[in-house]
């Protein structure tokens, strides 16, 4: 019989790996199910990387999540049996993507299956929501569990959006400029270069250059264009390697200013995570496992896991952060304090709340100079260019005199 690996939590909230032989995974996870388990996954020796490509495809709307559970506990407060509360929003959900993703795990839980298993089998929802689920049906405070993980969603989506609008302006702002530099060196630059050579005129060593600049980078334009589309394929098929990622995630660390931030940012945003996990009644080694899976940076993941061996077997959590070496250090020493007056999860809510902040003051300070600095490089930009195409006619004019 063909071999999978099951990856689960047993009674205690600890996570488990074992090997089982069955005839197909289905099989194994309706096993692994009726014994109270919570199986997070079953791979086959080979299916793993489809599982991990199927899950990235399948991505949700969080917005439109955020709206679901917010209707979902409206409902489950209003004192509605959850098949019911699933029932009523499966057919008026407006995201075709999560109608159908819903409607599946209505079906599922109508045969018997538990909300938490019913919602992991669909391979779409936050990993994060799965374990909250599971915490808020083992301890009988669903809706107050889901409220808890709604705040969450609530400040990730306006942290998120905050950012994107403060890149909105300095983005339009570089993207313009690019096309200004391209308009005037393979268009402007040319054209002066057939006038002085119909002129026959002599000209300056910084004209020359100039013109030269602009003429191959005419004639190659479209090479170039096509060489660049080229690249940045090339660069996003590397960049999904675990390897590759992890590079990435060091050369971002290594970043003068922005390496700051970005820390700062995921520091925040695993903050916000586990105070929800741990304010749900999740133990802390399965909070650090669903963490690991719910960052986007495999330099933090791989950190993460490697705390969670080390809490598992004894060491406290910010000794284990802290040889990890990537964490900042007042992090840590929160998370110190939060473990010794047996606070952790409003101190990980605290950790969060001050490098958002953080985060946000370094972020508008750093976008404040990033718009002065591209109006200076334009301006000595055009400059330059004014200089080497004007002078020849200067030239001329003095001679002509």
């Amino acid at each position: 019989m063909p071999q999978f690996t099951v990856k689960y939590a047993d009674a205690r909230g600890e996570i488990r790996q074992e090997v089982a032989e069955a005839s197909a995974a289905q099989e194994l996870r309706d096993r692994y199910t009726q014994q109270g388990y919570l199986v997070y996954a079953v791979r086959g020796r080979a299916d793993a990387p489809l599982q991990k490509l199927g899950r990235r495809a399948k991505k949700l709307n969080l917005e439109k999540f955020l709206i679901f559970n917010q209707q979902f506990v409206t409902l489950i407060r209003a004192g509605l049996p959850i098949l019911k509360g699933l029932d009523l929003l499966a057919d008026r959900l407006t995201d075709p993507k999560l109608g159908r993703h819903i409607k599946s795990v209505r079906d599922e839980v109508r045969n018997g299956t538990l909300l938490s298993e019913a919602f992991r089998r669909q391979a779409a929802f936050p990993a994060m929501y799965v374990t909250s689920v599971m915490a808020g049906e083992k301890s009988g405070a669903l809706g107050e569990v889901l409220e808890r993980y709604i705040a969450y969603q609530k400040l990730a989506l306006a942290v998120r959006k905050k950012i994107l609008l403060s890149l909105l302006y300095p983005s339009i702002l570089i993207s313009l400029v690019i096309c200004l530099v391209i308009f005037l060196v393979t268009y402007v630059v040319p054209n002066f270069a057939e006038l002085y050579k119909s002129m026959q005129a002599d000209l300056p060593a910084i004209t020359q250059i100039l013109i030269a600049i602009g003429t191959t980078a005419r004639n190659y334009v479209l090479a170039g264009f096509l060489a660049l589309i080229g690249l940045i394929v090339a660069f996003r098929f590397w960049a999904r390697g675990e390897a590759a990622k992890e590079k990435l995630d060091a050369v971002k660390l290594r970043t003068p200013v922005l390496g700051d931030i970005w820390i700062k940012f995921q520091v925040a945003q695993l903050g916000r995570v586990m105070s929800t996990l741990l304010q749900g009644g999740i133990p802390l080694v399965q909070a650090l496992e669903t963490a690991s899976e719910s960052v986007g940076s495999s330099l933090i993941r791989k950190a993460l896991e490697r705390a969670r061996r080390s809490v598992k077997e004894g060491q406290a959590l910010s000794v284990a952060l802290k040889a990890s070496k990537v964490f900042p250090g007042l992090a840590i020493d929160m998370i110190e304090v939060g473990e010794s007056t047996g606070a952790l999860p409003a101190m990980l809510g605290s950790v969060a709340e001050f490098y958002e902040d953080d985060v946000n003051t370094r972020m508008t300070a750093a976008l404040a100079l990033i718009e002065p600095a591209i109006m200076i490089f334009m301006g000595c930009f055009v400059a330059f260019v004014l200089v080497a195409l004007y002078l020849p006619i200067f030239s001329l004019a003095d001679t002509l005199r």
